[in-house]
C-alpha cells in the first residue's frame, strides 16, 4: 500500500448551470512532503465547511486502481491524479478491504477512516455533467475520508501501513451500498 499522489487545490469560483459556484473540487499533483494538519493538508482548503471538511473529513483517500475504470466510462476525459477530488491517491487501499475505523500510517501521518466519500454536485461541475454524480455512487468506487489522529508529513511514494482495525467496522464498501441503495427511486 502507497501514497501514488499528494493532491491540493484552493478554492475557486465557476460558472455552472447560470449561477457562480464556489468549489474546491480541482486537485492538482504537488512534489515533495506536504504538511497534513488536523483539518486539512498544507495548500489544500474547502469552499463549503458545512458538508465538506472538518475534523472527520480531513483528507479524501481515492484508489489509484479506479482510474483504468473511469478512463473507459469517460473516454477522452483527462484524468490526471486528483481528478476526484481526492488529496491522496493510493495504491492498495480499496474500499471492500478497508474499514470504517482502520488506522493507517503514512509518512510520519496516522489517519483513521471515518466515511464514505458520497459525492454532491459538484463533482458534476468537475466533470461537465450532474449524470457523474449518480453515476459514481452507484460504480461503489467512493473513496473515503480519514481523520488525522497525529499530524505529521506525506509524500507520493510513501508507503501505508496498517496499525489497526476495527473488527466490528463495516467496509467502506458496505456503508457506500447502503446510502446508495437509499438514494433509488
Amino acid at each position: 500500500m502507497k501514497i501514488v499522489s499528494v493532491n491540493v487545490g484552493r478554492p475557486r469560483e465557476v460558472e455552472w448551470r447560470g449561477e457562480t459556484v464556489r468549489t474546491s473540487i480541482f486537485k492538482a499533483p504537488v512534489s515533495g512532503k506536504v504538511r497534513v494538519r488536523t483539518l486539512n493538508l498544507e495548500g489544500d482548503e474547502q469552499s463549503d465547511l458545512r458538508v465538506h471538511g472538518g475534523a472527520r473529513k480531513a483528507v479524501y483517500v481515492y484508489p489509484s486502481e479506479h482510474y483504468p475504470f473511469w478512463q473507459a466510462e469517460l473516454p477522452g476525459m483527462d484524468l490526471p491524479w486528483g481528478a476526484f477530488g481526492e488529496n491522496l491517491s493510493t495504491s492498495g487501499l480499496l474500499e471492500d478491504e478497508v474499514r470504517i475505523g482502520d488506522r493507517f500510517r503514512a509518512g510520519t501521518v496516522e489517519l483513521i477512516v471515518t466515511q464514505p466519500r458520497m459525492p454532491c454536485y459538484k463533482l458534476g461541475i468537475r466533470f461537465g455533467t450532474p449524470r457523474i454524480v449518480r453515476q459514481f455512487l452507484r460504480s461503489g468506487r467512493t473513496g473515503f475520508y480519514v481523520a488525522v489522529l497525529r499530524e505529521g508529513e506525506i509524500g507520493a511514494g510513501d508507503s501505508i501501513e496498517r496499525l489497526g482495525r476495527d473488527p466490528d467496522g463495516m467496509s467502506v464498501a458496505d456503508m457506500a451500498a447502503l446510502y446508495a441503495k437509499s438514494e433509488e427511486p
